[in-house]
């Protein structure tokens, strides 16, 4: 039963949206570039306050400080040619979506 909970609550931490953000590309999972317009953007980011409310890939994203405690590590370009998918920051969590769901595996 103990083997059986703990790999649940592994494959629940995978499928989270703990992120770190790198300081060089080299360093990243992801590479992000940040889109001024929702219809430019491959994901809708809502960033959540607390870390138990990150979604299963949807977009609701929590900011952790450390690399360790991360599900993924970006790092933002600064051209849009530069990055593996493109985001924009959303004002609200329920509007956090896939937009361009070619790009979901990015996240896994």
């Amino acid at each position: 039963m103990k083997r059986l909970l703990s790999l649940l609550f592994l494959i629940g931490l995978s499928f989270g949206q703990k992120i770190y953000s790198v300081d060089y590309a080299n360093q990243a999972d992801v590479k992000v570039f940040v889109s001024d317009y929702p219809n430019q953007a491959d994901l809708l980011v809502y960033k959540v306050k607390y870390a138990n409310q990150v979604g299963k890939n949807n977009g609701k994203w929590f900011f952790v400080k450390y690399a360790n405690q991360s599900d993924k590590k970006i790092y933002f370009v600064k051209y849009a040619n530069q990055a593996d998918v493109k985001i924009c920051f959303v004002k609200y969590s329920n509007l956090a979506k896939w937009q361009n769901k070619e790009k979901i595996h990015l996240f896994y």
